[in-house]
């Protein structure tokens, strides 16, 4: 007679993650559509328990900080997968840039959250403990990709990496912030396949123009 094979068991460490992650899942749908102030923890409990959420969050605020460190860590994970050894420094940064449009389009969550988030004035960002230096990690893969393009003769000197950082996030973050405003008033398609792949390359083409040599 064949035995059927048990599952292993989960550690206590992973059961806490996946319960964390579950709860943070639901909160963020909620923050996303009606921003902290209107949000409610009963609402969210609705769809997990309030018991689980006051174990491992001492209240609404400290939840909605949850969401928003792991929103920016996710975003940043997905930056350091990108091959930004291959090819050209031109190469590399387009493909950065294009993952980042298509990120903010695949992740809108993101978007409406950091939208949230500066009505606050960056309130809840503040308390976040080490957020800076985390998203620092992309500045550090721009700057390896700037000192390839100098060294290679095909970037202009003097590029901020930070402003590099900040040209190439408005640029991506406009496609999802004002899709549904600007396709009204100029009856436009921003949201299918093809409209996102050309808005992708058309982004890393005005970063690209801007940060390339002009002889």
């Amino acid at each position: 007679m064949t035995q059927t094979k048990k599952a292993p068991r989960r550690s206590h460490a992973e059961t806490r993650e996946q319960t964390v992650n579950e709860i943070i899942d639901i909160a963020t749908q909620e923050f996303v559509e009606k921003g902290l102030a209107g949000a409610r923890i009963d609402e969210i409990a609705g769809r997990s328990t309030k018991r689980k959420i006051y174990y491992y969050f001492e209240g609404k605020d400290e939840l909605y900080r949850a969401v928003l460190e792991r929103a920016y860590k996710r975003v940043r994970e997905s930056e350091s997968h990108v091959d930004i050894e291959k090819g050209s420094a031109i190469e590399a940064l387009r493909r950065l840039i294009e993952h980042d449009v298509n990120y903010h389009q695949e992740h809108q969550e993101l978007v409406r959250l950091v939208m949230n988030e500066n009505i606050h004035r960056a309130e809840h960002l503040k308390q976040i403990e080490g957020l800076p230096q985390g998203n620092r990690r992309v500045i550090a893969l721009l700057e390896r990709i700037i000192e390839r393009g100098e060294a290679e003769g095909t970037f202009r000197k003097g590029i901020d990496p930070i402003e590099l950082h900040m040209n190439i996030s408005a640029l991506s973050f406009y496609n999802v912030s004002n899709q549904f405003t600007f396709s009204h008033n100029f009856e436009i398609d921003m949201s299918s396949a093809a409209a996102i792949e050309r808005r992708a390359k058309q982004v890393a083409d005005i970063i690209l123009a801007w940060v390339t040599k002009i002889d």
